[in-house]
């Protein structure tokens, strides 16, 4: 706060009043909020009052003042004496007043370093004197234009495992009607020797591991459905007895676990083999299994067709007396290293999951980038392939392709990844409203996007909404955001658990922590670490405002040079 008497701004005035014969106005004294003056949301706000002591101005006086922050103009403020005509403020001569007066203007560069002034006019009658040019403020602290483009872009994650559970299904035992015992000439079937084969295979296989048996068993749907259950049981028992057998034979050693299904009748697969098949009367059979779901009316139907269930005797049902041998296995996928090989040599056998996976195991971006750009080649239906070149063109500063590839992705299928890619660019380009539009958008992406919310935040002057959308992160951003809403010691606290601790930037931050906590020691300390690391940082500390109290202080002046 500043407070400046008649020998301040309005002594020249004050004195030509005096020496005219007519004193139009008296001794003034005016407060303003913030010297420097603050720069926020991209704007420079004032807010003065000026008090006008008893007797301090003449009853028909007027008076106009305009503030002026370099060349930059403020609106004008007018006052007037109880019996002046105007549209001023009026201030009693008995009592004096007081006014008081707030604008804004927008920032821009010049203003750093410029002069809050006032100036004007004031009259009576016909008299008119000037108000003489008088310095109110010393510059604008500028620190929201710390601000970095630390925003969190996004790749498309992939849906990469490794291992994957599967199953070997491709072998069955076959049984007569109405019989459980495994015949000779089923344990030799061409699918059983294959079961045989593969099981010798996954033994020394790393990448097959199998570790369960499940045994479906069923009964054709025909006869009693109860004894049909009890033989698929059966079937179920000696499936097993067969598979321990085969595994035997294939000399498979790891451990196995084996489950018997009984299923009963196996009307699904019944109503599956004629869909498939071309009897003649195939549409009447499917209707009476629509129309009916009692296994015994079903079958009563079906026998009514006579000549149809002898067909049905010799092609259909023979196949669904059966113990399926179903061996579950994982398949362990490819490694990181034969992943990074593959990318370079047989890129093409590699799905879109496995070439994004492939481009996480470096950090290098270039290497990032072609694998990226082998997935867009390979997979251009996929967003992700699109979007993740974009990201690392993002990474590499390249914003004008970044933002195509975003584009192309979100034009391929919208999303709130790239949403978010497309709000970070725009944001950086200025276009502050349509960034936050799209991250409004996305915030189903993630905490990343709040994190993005809250450098806009920033820059638009709200620093409690910017420090909550910024949640726990630890960053420069943040701990900016913390001293600008006045919030110290956390910022220190935040400051010192972010990457920027020891960087730069994170030691002029805390000179100015120190500077608002009056510690020249801190100020110098800091400022000699951040001017070690930058150079360039000693002639922009010599003139920050934020350093101004101590512009004449020798443990300052040997810092800065100044």
């Amino acid at each position: 706060m500043k407070k400046q008497g008649i020998f301040g701004l309005f002594a020249v005035f004050a004195l030509a009043g005096i020496l005219s014969g007519c004193k139009i106005i008296g001794e003034v004294e005016y407060t303003i909020e913030q010297n420097p003056v603050e720069m926020h949301g991209d704007s420079v706000r004032i807010n003065i009052t000026v008090k006008i002591p008893e007797k301090g101005l003449h009853k028909k006086a007027t008076a106009e003042i305009t503030p002026k922050l370099g060349e930059k103009a403020f609106k004008s403020v007018a006052i007037q004496g109880e019996k002046a005509a105007g549209n001023g403020q009026t201030i009693a001569k008995k009592t004096g007043g007081t006014v008081n007066y707030r604008d804004v203007i927008a920032y821009s560069s010049d203003l750093e370093y410029a002069d809050l002034t006032v100036s004007g006019t004031a009259n009576k009658g016909k008299k008119e004197i000037e108000i003489p040019v008088y310095k109110v403020a010393d510059g604008t602290n500028v620190t929201p234009l710390w601000v970095q483009n630390d925003d969190k872009a996004l790749i498309g994650a992939d849906a990469f495992v490794r291992t994957t559970e599967k199953t070997y299904d491709l072998a069955q035992i076959n049984y007569l009607k109405g019989k459980h015992d495994v015949r000779s000439t089923e344990m030799s079937d061409k699918d059983i020797k294959a079961l045989t084969d593969w099981l010798k295979a996954a033994e020394v296989n790393p990448k097959i591991e199998p570790k369960k048996v499940n045994l479906p068993a069923y009964a054709s749907p025909e006869g009693e459905t109860a004894k049909n259950g009890e033989l698929a049981n059966d079937r179920a028992k000696t499936g097993e007895e067969a598979m321990k057998k085969i595994v035997a034979n294939a000399k498979f050693t790891a451990p196995l676990t084996y489950s018997q299904l009984a299923k009963g009748e196996d009307w699904s697969g019944f109503k599956a083999a004629m869909e498939a098949s071309k009897m003649e009367d195939r549409d009447q059979i499917l209707r009476i299994l629509q129309m009916y779901s009692d296994p015994e009316v079903r079958e009563k139907e079906i026998r009514n067709l006579a000549a149809t269930y002898n067909k049905l005797e010799k092609e259909i049902l023979p196949s669904l007396r059966r113990t399926q041998l179903l061996v579950v296995f994982d398949h362990v996928g490819w490694s990181d290293d034969e992943l990074k090989q593959l990318s370079k040599t047989k890129p093409d056998t590699l799905t879109i999951e496995e070439l994004l996976f492939t481009a996480t195991l470096t950090d290098d971006l270039a290497e990032k980038m072609r694998v990226y750009k082998l997935a867009q080649t390979q997979y251009p239906e996929d967003w992700r392939s699109h979007n993740n070149v974009g990201y690392v063109y993002y990474m590499q500063n390249d914003l004008a392709n970044a933002k195509s590839n975003f584009e192309k992705a979100n034009s391929t299928k919208e999303n709130p990844v790239t949403l978010n890619n497309l709000g970070i660019i725009s944001r950086i380009n200025g276009d502050r409203d349509k960034a936050r539009e799209l991250l409004n958008s996305a915030t189903s992406a993630g905490s990343e996007v709040k994190y993005n919310l809250g450098i806009i935040d920033i820059q638009d002057g709200e620093y409690a909404k910017a420090i909550g959308n910024m949640g726990s992160n630890n960053t420069f951003n943040k701990a900016l955001a913390q001293t600008l809403n006045k919030d110290y010691g956390p910022a220190g606290t935040t400051l010192n658990g972010s990457p920027d601790k020891e960087s730069a930037l994170g030691y002029y931050l805390k000179a100015i922590l120190a500077a608002r906590a009056n510690d020249i020691d801190g100020v110098s300390s800091n400022l000699k670490n951040a001017i070690s690391k930058n150079p360039a940082l000693k002639a922009k500390a010599a003139k920050d405002r934020e350093f101004i109290k101590f512009f004449e202080n020798a443990t300052f002046k040997a810092t800065t040079g100044a």
